[in-house]
Parts: structure tokens; sequence; C-alpha cells
């Protein structure tokens, strides 16, 4: 019997492509990172927009199907620097950033648009000074978000050794860096997302996201009372011992 042929699907994003997706990111001399990209990134990239936008149907943009893939691009550029050879294959971790962001993007679309449909029903006897708080609640919250990002990027390598768990610290905080819309996930889906990136089995992203958790509610509990705090706050308390 004749063998069966492999999947085409992503046959245009090869280990060539990934060898020069580390080899631009190592590169200091901008006219040989151009040739780099122009040569073995840009079709690959742009190939890739095009396969996720078809695959993952998004029903609210008002731009051309041009301009949003142009957008995907972008972003895929915009995040290029932060793929490590060492935590997965780049053609995984682009189709799932790329997807998250038109989820994002599509997410926010329709919340303008419910927006706009109810500018209508506005109610004159609002609570201005309860809508106040909230907003500044909501801006502390996001304020505390972006400090727990960073200080998780700064010190991933300190707060956990293993490979396999580097990896899944590293997703969760790529969900938590372009959180606009996290909302919209279901605990299931966060974690097929983060096993799809990964490749690290269900038992030990729980591991993880326990300690990310713990973590999360001691510094936010610090960061409410100090105001900010920094890169390094009580790091030695999350060093993982191995």
């Amino acid at each position: 019997m004749p063998r069966k042929a492999k999947n085409p699907s992503n046959r245009y994003f090869t280990y060539i492509t990934e060898m020069a997706i580390n080899a631009y990111n190592n590169c200091d001399d901008n006219k040989l990172k151009n040739k780099i990209y122009n040569r073995f990134i840009k079709y690959p990239l742009d190939k890739l927009a095009e396969n996720v936008i078809h695959t993952y149907k998004t029903y609210y943009f008002d731009d051309s199907y041009e301009d949003v893939k142009a957008s995907v691009v972008a972003f895929l550029n915009e995040k290029m620097h932060k793929f490590r050879g060492d935590r997965g294959k780049a053609f995984s971790y682009f189709t799932v950033i790329a997807r998250n962001f038109l989820f994002n993007e599509n997410n926010a679309n329709y919340a303008k648009m419910k927006i706009h449909e109810k500018l209508d029903a506005v109610d004159l006897g609002r609570n201005v000074p309860n809508e106040t708080y909230q907003q500044d609640y909501l801006q502390e919250a996001s304020d505390f978000m972006d400090f727990y990002v960073d200080y998780i990027d700064t010190n991933l390598d300190k707060i956990f050794l293993r490979d396999r768990d580097r990896k899944v610290a590293d997703s969760v905080n790529e969900l938590f860096r372009t959180r606009k819309d996290l909302y919209s996930y279901n605990k299931k889906a966060l974690y097929i997302l983060i096993r799809d990136r990964t490749g690290v089995n269900t038992q030990y992203i729980t591991k993880v996201i326990g300690k990310m958790r713990i973590m999360f509610v001691e510094l936010n509990t610090d960061y409410t009372k100090n105001g900010i705090l920094k890169l390094n706050h009580n790091l030695e308390r999350y060093y993982d011992e191995g």
C-alpha cells in the first residue's frame, strides 16, 4: 500500500524557520536581521496568520481581511523576541499567540458593539462616586497584574528550576499578559491552551498553577499595603528547591 502523505498544513513553517527565528533574536546587526526576516521568516508568519484567521472565525471585525492579517503578523513580530528555542516549537508558540490575539480582539470588538447599542439607554441617575471607586479598583488591579507579569518574567529561572515547570509558568504568564478578555475562557479551555503550547501533562500544570496562585495572593496582599514592590520582593520565599 502507498504510504500515507503527511499533513501539509504547516510545511511552510519548518525547522529552518525556527532556526532563523532563533538567529534573528540573537542577532545585533539590524541589516542582517532584516535579511534573515525577509528571506526565512516573513512568508511563514504571513501564512500562519492566514491559516489561523481561517481556522478561528472572527465575526466582530470591521476591518478588511488584509488589515486583520496585517495586525496578526504585526503582533507576532512584537512577540517574536520572547520565543526561546528551549521552550517548545516555534510553530506551536506562534499559533497559540496568534489565536489568543484574534480571540481577544474579537471579544473586545464585540464589547464595543454592545456598548454602542446601549448608549441610548444611559441612566442619568448614575452613582458617579461608586463608579469612580470601581474604576480606581480596576486600575489598581490592572497595575498589580502588570507588576506580577514582570515579576514572573524576571525571576522565572529562580522560581522554577525544571524546564517543564518553566514552560508552564511562561505560558500562564503569557495569558496574564494578554488578559483583556481572559474571562471569556473557561478553566478547561485555559488548561488546553497551556497543554497545547507546552506538551506538559495536566498534573504538572496544576502543580505550577498552584504555586503561582499562592505567589499571586501573597504578592497582592503586600502590593495593596505598600502601593509598589520591587521585582525581587520576598523572592527567596519562592525559590525552587529542586
